[in-house]
């Protein structure tokens, strides 16, 4: 893989290649966005193109450091990501008593940290004191999706790189590329939002999804039909979130069509978000997806609901 296979923020990789060109590359980078735009990927590249011995604007692939990193064998790379779900100051600790070694290979060391804003406070205290006097041949990269949950010391001494959402056009031509879907709809775009990494999570249940779209085109049509659609709900429950978040979708789409007349998307999307509430809080599941169906389905049948 290169910077140029990679899809979108053409800018941040042209910060990167400035960096190597002109050999100012810093001890500490925080790399900021939401999931699945890119950033693992692009850190990924920037640290085996420092690591290269032979670095040109083109990927070398050829040196012993390239061959090793796209083995996973560079001595001189590490990669942490959390135990669980946080990742622990003992993962920081050894970290720490790897870094005071010096490189094996090449003139420096990365160390990329994956979700480091779930790092725990003690974590994140630990880490602060190697990044207030690093080794001058540590280059540490902070991946992170919401900077509000690290600590300001360790944001103060990382420059700070904002990655942007993909463009609708960039992921219908990624899907048309890699995985032979030559159309998608507005809907699913929304629901991608900008994230190639939706996009790959979705793409393997696009009939699901359709699925759901079905019981909204009934949804002003008796109940019964509405249910005879509603299965993929209520045989879902590992993807019901993310289920519930296309639905607060399409009632969106909808609402924006309808500005004059929007009060019943409205009270919808309130009602997914109360399900969601019950959902968090251990209430029955098929309960819960009849909560969400019957209150959805009188909001756009008032008339037959009171009848």
């Amino acid at each position: 893989m290169s910077f140029n296979s990679i899809i979108g923020n053409n800018n941040v990789k042209n910060i990167l290649k400035k960096s190597l060109n002109n050999n100012t590359i810093l001890h500490s980078y925080m790399f900021i966005g939401q999931s699945g735009i890119g950033k693992q990927m692009i850190a990924k590249e920037f640290a085996k193109m420092i690591l290269c011995e032979n670095f040109q604007e083109n990927e070398c692939n050829n040196c012993k450091s390239c061959i090793e990193f796209n083995s996973r064998n560079n001595p001189d790379f590490s990669y942490i990501e959390p135990d669980g779900k946080i990742i622990k100051i003992e993962q920081i600790r050894q970290m720490q008593t790897k870094i005071i070694e010096k490189p094996v290979n090449s003139k420096k060391k990365i160390y990329i940290i994956n979700d480091a804003d779930l790092m725990t406070k003690e974590a994140q205290n630990c880490l602060l004191k190697t990044l207030e006097e690093p080794p001058e041949y540590i280059v540490i990269i902070l991946i992170v999706s919401n900077e509000n949950k690290v600590l300001t010391t360790i944001k103060s001494r990382c420059m700070k790189i904002y990655f942007e959402k993909i463009e609708d056009d960039e992921i219908k031509k990624f899907l048309m590329e890699n995985c032979s879907i030559e159309s998608i709809s507005e809907n699913i775009l929304r629901m991608c939002d900008g994230s190639i990494g939706k996009c790959i999570s979705i793409k393997d249940r696009l009939n699901d999804y359709f699925e759901i779209e079905k019981i909204f085109s009934n949804i002003d049509k008796s109940i019964i039909k509405v249910l005879n659609y509603s299965e993929i709900l209520y045989k879902n429950k590992d993807n019901i979130n993310e289920y519930l978040d296309y639905i607060n979708v399409i009632l969106y789409g909808y609402a924006k069509q309808n500005l004059n007349n929007n009060a019943k998307y409205i009270n919808s999307i309130k009602i997914v978000e109360k399900t969601k509430q019950r959902l968090l809080g251990n209430a029955n599941y098929d309960m819960s997806i009849d909560y969400l169906l019957f209150n959805i389905w009188e909001e756009f049948n008032e008339k037959n609901s009171r009848g």
